[in-house]
C-alpha cells in the first residue's frame, strides 16, 4: 500500500486514474463485445445454442475491445498480453465444470464474468505503476492546443 502513495504524482491523483482506467477498460469491452457480437451474428448464426465457444468467443471480443483500448492509450504488448490472458482464461476455466455436467451454459457465462473482473482487477493491482499514471496516447495529437484550422471550403 506504501507503494501506491509514494514517487511523483502520489497519493489519490493516482487512484482516481487507476479507477477511471478500469472504468475505460469496462467500456472498451462492452463496446468489442457489442460491435464484435453482430459480426458473430452474421458469420456463426448459431453461436448462442453453444455455451462453450459463446462464452469463449464473448471473452475474446472483450478481450480485443480492451486490448485495442489498451494499445491506443499506450501500453506496451506485454500488459495488453496479460490483461487478455486475465480476461479469457476465467471463461476457460469456467469451461470445465460445465464439460463435467455440474454447471449449465447460464453458469458458464456468470462464472466467466465474474472470474473476468477479478482477475482483470487482480492484475491491475499488480501492476499499478502502470494503471495509476497518466497515458499518452499513440495517435497523433497537437500538442501546441492550437485549433486545428477549418478545412477550406469546397470548391463546386
Amino acid at each position: 500500500m506504501r507503494r501506491w502513495f509514494s514517487g511523483a504524482g502520489a497519493g489519490w491523483e493516482r487512484v482516481r486514474r487507476f479507477v477511471l482506467h478500469a472504468l475505460e477498460m469496462v467500456v472498451a469491452m462492452v463496446v468489442g463485445m457489442m460491435l464484435l457480437a453482430v459480426v458473430w451474428e452474421m458469420l456463426w448464426p448459431g453461436l448462442p445454442d453453444r455455451p462453450a465457444a459463446d462464452a469463449l468467443v464473448m471473452g475474446v471480443d472483450m478481450a480485443a475491445g480492451m486490448a485495442a483500448w489498451m494499445w491506443l492509450r499506450g501500453h506496451g504488448g506485454r500488459l495488453v498480453v496479460e490483461m487478455s490472458v486475465a480476461m479469457v482464461a476465467p471463461f476457460a476455466v469456467a469451461l470445465i465444470p460445465y464439460g463435467l455436467g455440474l454447471i449449465s451454459g447460464d453458469g458458464v457465462m456468470v462464472l466467466g464474468h465474474i472470474g473476468m473482473v477479478v482477475a482483470m482487477f487482480g492484475a491491475m493491482v499488480l501492476r499499478f505503476d502502470a494503471y495509476g499514471h497518466a497515458h499518452r496516447w499513440r495517435l497523433p495529437v497537437r500538442r501546441d492546443r492550437r485549433p486545428i484550422p477549418a478545412a477550406p471550403p469546397s470548391v463546386l
